[in-house]
């Protein structure tokens, strides 16, 4: 019996940014695929290098986001040597919140092999409370919103 309440992968169209992520031997678990812990680190990773890319993460002076959600559907498996393409867009962009829709694509794949949310919280940094999203993380966050 299938479970037709299940959403398709996504497509590759419904990303706004790539950033590549190549997966390592160490990434793979004991079945031969990509871990899930590997997975978030790779959803990390991606959210992270589009916002140094975007000149929005200085960890000494400019803007501190804390992740305050993951989550993850799985469609295929990845594993070493898959190079991956991670898709991101924004979903959802708050007053202090940014929720970014996110996917593993195989290189060259246009189905979504997993895909999830991910969700920053801008924070002040002396008080480590949410704070507004300054202008210019606002205007970037924008060029990728769904």
């Amino acid at each position: 019996m299938s479970d037709t309440s299940r959403p398709a992968p996504g497509r590759r169209h419904q990303y706004r940014a790539f950033v590549d992520v190549p997966t390592r031997w160490a990434d793979n678990d004991m079945y031969g695929h990509l871990n899930n812990a590997a997975t978030y680190s790779f959803f990390d990773t991606a959210v992270t290098s589009w916002l140094i890319r975007a000149s929005l993460a200085d960890h000494h002076n400019g803007s501190m986001f804390f992740v305050a959600e993951t989550g993850c559907r799985y469609h295929a498996e990845i594993g070493y040597p898959d190079r991956i393409e991670v898709g991101l867009r924004i979903d959802r962009l708050g007053t202090s919140s940014v929720s970014y829709g996110i996917a593993l694509f195989r290189e060259g794949e246009d189905a979504a092999a997993a895909e999830g949310i991910f969700v920053h919280v801008h924070v002040d940094r002396t008080t480590r409370r949410p704070a507004p999203l300054p202008a210019p993380a606002r205007r970037a966050m924008e060029g990728i919103l769904a």
